[in-house]
């Protein structure tokens, strides 16, 4: 995949604009070829990052700027395609490893965007970036058109040799 996103979105922090993004890349996604389902779960996904932005990078300020890339993953003959999403931003910067939600025991409203991403999106990485904010890239393979839906396994991995990043990803078996 290029560095580069094929199409690029800059936004503000207004949760006004997230139900424009949410439908923007469930459309992408649809025409990437994924069915309606994985289409909400993706935009789903979107949608908890940039709330997550708002609310805790950018301490609910509406008026800082967000930056959506989105670029389809091709079929070679060792992938089967699919999507790759970037979110920057320009927020207070954290240690990547520290980008895990609550526990799930316990229970209350709110706080599961973390884990919500890291089910719906086969591979999620967060990373800083240079001089401030974050970077949040994932990525969703298209599924086989034989193949059924499974439970995953689920690799996680922080390690401080990987510098500024922190990745998750989820093998399909």
């Amino acid at each position: 995949m290029q560095d580069k996103p094929e199409i690029e979105l800059k936004l503000v922090s207004d949760p006004m604009y997230l139900c424009g993004a949410r439908e923007l890349v469930g459309c992408i996604a649809q025409r990437i070829g994924f069915d309606d389902i994985d289409c909400s779960k993706i935009a789903l996904a979107v949608d908890e990052a940039l709330s997550n932005i708002i609310r805790h990078g950018y301490n609910k300020a509406f008026d800082r700027p967000i930056w959506i890339g989105i670029s389809p993953l091709r079929p070679t003959k060792n992938s089967i395609g699919g999507i790759v999403i970037t979110i920057d931003d320009e927020a207070k910067q954290v240690e990547p490893c520290s980008m895990k939600g609550r526990s799930l025991e316990d229970v209350r409203p709110g706080g599961l965007g973390v884990h919500i991403i890291q089910e719906v999106m086969d591979e999620v990485s967060y990373e800083k970036r240079n001089g401030c904010g974050m970077r949040l890239k994932m990525v969703k393979l298209a599924p086989r058109p034989d193949e059924l839906p499974r439970l995953s396994d689920r690799k996680s991995s922080c390690n401080p040799q990987n510098g500024n990043k922190h990745t998750k990803t989820r093998s399909r078996v």
